[in-house]
C-alpha cells in the first residue's frame, strides 16, 4: 500500500516525496514509518513534496517541514496542482517548481564521482576500499572494485564494474524493484529495500563467491535471488 500512497525516489534535485490520495493524518503517519525504516540513508535529504490537487494550509506544510527536520532533512519545494497550496507554499518561501538545480556539496573531482539524469544517477570512476562509504538517492555505478568494509547505500539499482565486496543496500528507499550488478558479487552483506542477505554462512555463499561472472541480485517472490547477469 505505501508503495502507491507514498512514493520516495532519488532525483537530480534531491529526493521527491509523492503523496496519494487518502486522510491526511494517516498519511502522514505511514511517511513517519517509512523514514524511520532507513534513516541513515535519508538523513540530510532535501525534499520536494509533490501533493498533487490537495489543499494544503500554511500550517499543514509548516507541519510536514517540521516533521521531515526532525529526520534531519529539509523542505525545499512543494509541487501542487492547488493554486492556494502554491500561494501558502510560496509565503513560506518554498519552490513551487523542480527548476532550482540541488546544492552540492564537494566538488566531483574531488569526490570521483559526477551525479546526471533524471534519476540523479552518481558515477563513481574509483574503487572504493575499506571505510569509505557512499549514500545517494538515485542510482549508483561504480566503475572500480567495493573493498570489504566499503559501503554503499542507493536508493535505486547499484551497478558495480568490477568486484562488489563491501555491504550494498539497493533500493533503500523502499524499491523493491532495484536490482544489484556486479562483474564478481560476493559482498559481505547485500540488502534490497526491506530484504537482506549475508554471504559468510549463508545459502547464497556458494553463488555469491562462485566466480561464475557477472551476476545480479533481485527480490523474486519476497526474497533475494541472485542470478547469472542477462538472465530473463
Amino acid at each position: 500500500m505505501s508503495q502507491t500512497r507514498i512514493d520516495i525516489k532519488g532525483t537530480s534535485y534531491g529526493l521527491v516525496i509523492r503523496i496519494g490520495p487518502g486522510d491526511w493524518n494517516s498519511l502522514q503517519d505511514e511517511l513517519v514509518s517509512r523514514l524511520e525504516q532507513t534513516p541513515s540513508f535519508f538523513k540530510g535529504g532535501r525534499v520536494a513534496l509533490h501533493i498533487g490537487p490537495r489543499l494544503m494550509t500554511e500550517a499543514q506544510l509548516k507541519h510536514v517541514g517540521d516533521l521531515l527536520q526532525t529526520h534531519e532533512m529539509s523542505l525545499w519545494a512543494v509541487i501542487s496542482e492547488s493554486d492556494a497550496t502554491i500561494e501558502q507554499a510560496m509565503s513560506l518561501g518554498l519552490e513551487t517548481t523542480l527548476a532550482s538545480p540541488q546544492a552540492t556539496g564537494p566538488s566531483d573531482e574531488e569526490n570521483g564521482h559526477a551525479a546526471s539524469g533524471e534519476n540523479g544517477a552518481m558515477l563513481v570512476r574509483r574503487t572504493l576500499r575499506s571505510g569509505q562509504s557512499l549514500h545517494h538517492p538515485g542510482h549508483v555505478v561504480v566503475i572500480g572494485d567495493v573493498n570489504p568494509g566499503a559501503e554503499i547505500i542507493a536508493g535505486g539499482d547499484v551497478v558495480v564494474w568490477g568486484r562488489l565486496r563491501g555491504i550494498v543496500h539497493a533500493g533503500a528507499s523502499g524499491d523493491e524493484g532495484a536490482v544489484v550488478c556486479a562483474l564478481a558479487l560476493a559482498p559481505m552483506q547485500l540488502r534490497i529495500s526491506r530484504h537482506i542477505a549475508r554471504s559468510p554462512g549463508s545459502e547464497l555463499d556458494q553463488k555469491f563467491s562462485s566466480g561464475v561472472g557477472p551476476e545480479v541480485a533481485s527480490v523474486q517472490d519476497d526474497q533475494i535471488v541472485v542470478e547469472p547477469w542477462g538472465t530473463k
